[in-house]
């Protein structure tokens, strides 16, 4: 399996992504435990400029066999021209590599040649209006909500409401690429309750993960998106009752099932055995 073709599988199942900072590996570890889906060693926005070179060596030290993820610094700049010139030469890849501030689909041509599951942020008002052009480039394979940037950008609050249109726009464009939507994370570490709520509105919405700032944020994020027993019992049983009518369309305990029902009973069926 290519590195590109096991990040299109991670980003499938993937329902968490863990940043870890590039300046700081005696973090990877726990990173790695903290039982995220996917851990990002992210070398832009948590690196200052006179750490990202001893954060470049240690990312690609790390490296290997274990699916990681590396966020690089934007491809518009010179550290993200230096990060991309070391993943060309390096040994090993990550299985999935996040691209901030991308405003348009040919900037990703630099980093399609690499193999790997590309991962756009969307983070400035030009991406988001070109979304839909990012998310249908070859390669990749999720892209992710940057709501820090653009909330910035539009001088609002980084909250719900103020964001709302844009995440709206942004589940489309990956609902059009048929690719998974990525959340970004919520910044109040002990506000678990808020955590939560967000999570299950953006799950409500389309997204299907949230990234996350620390490990204890973790637990909530998967107890919210992962299916429940109750749901995913409900949907074994219509599962049985559609292939029982032939899979016709048939009235199952007071509701019709038909095919686009169906498609979400069986997305809570993948989602068990993605994560069983």
């Amino acid at each position: 399996m290519t590195r590109g073709t096991e990040g299109g599988a991670l980003a499938a199942r993937m329902q968490s992504l863990l940043f870890v900072p590039g300046s700081r590996p005696d973090r990877f570890s726990s990173a790695l435990a903290s039982g995220a889906d996917a851990a990002c060693i992210d070398l832009e926005d948590a690196v200052p400029p006179d750490a990202k070179e001893e954060a470049r060596r240690a990312a690609l030290d790390a490296l290997g066999d274990t699916p990681l993820a590396l966020r690089i610094n934007a491809l518009s700049t010179d550290h993200g021209q230096a990060d991309l010139d070391c993943l060309g030469t390096a040994s090993c890849k990550p299985a999935l590599l996040l691209l901030p501030k991308v405003e348009d689909a040919a900037e990703i041509a630099p980093a399609a040649a690499l193999d790997v599951g590309l991962v756009p942020l969307i983070e400035t008002p030009r991406g988001l209006r070109r979304a839909h052009e990012i998310a249908a480039v070859p390669g990749v394979v999720a892209m992710m909500f940057g709501g820090g940037d653009l909330s910035a950008e539009l001088g609002v609050d980084l909250a719900w409401e103020p964001l709302a249109v844009a995440r709206g726009i942004f589940v489309l464009a990956c609902a059009e690429a048929g690719i998974p939507a990525i959340d970004v994370p919520y910044l109040h570490l002990d506000d678990d309750e808020g955590l939560a709520a967000e999570t299950s509105r953006a799950q409500a919405l389309g997204f299907t993960a949230k990234a996350a700032i620390h490990p204890k944020q973790i637990a909530t994020i998967h107890r919210v998106l992962r299916p429940s027993a109750e749901q995913i019992a409900e949907a074994r049983a219509a599962e049985a009752a559609f292939q029982a009518a032939g899979g016709a369309a048939v009235r199952w305990n007071g509701r019709m099932l038909e095919a686009p029902v169906m498609r979400r009973y069986r997305r809570i069926l993948e989602q068990e055995q993605a994560h069983a």
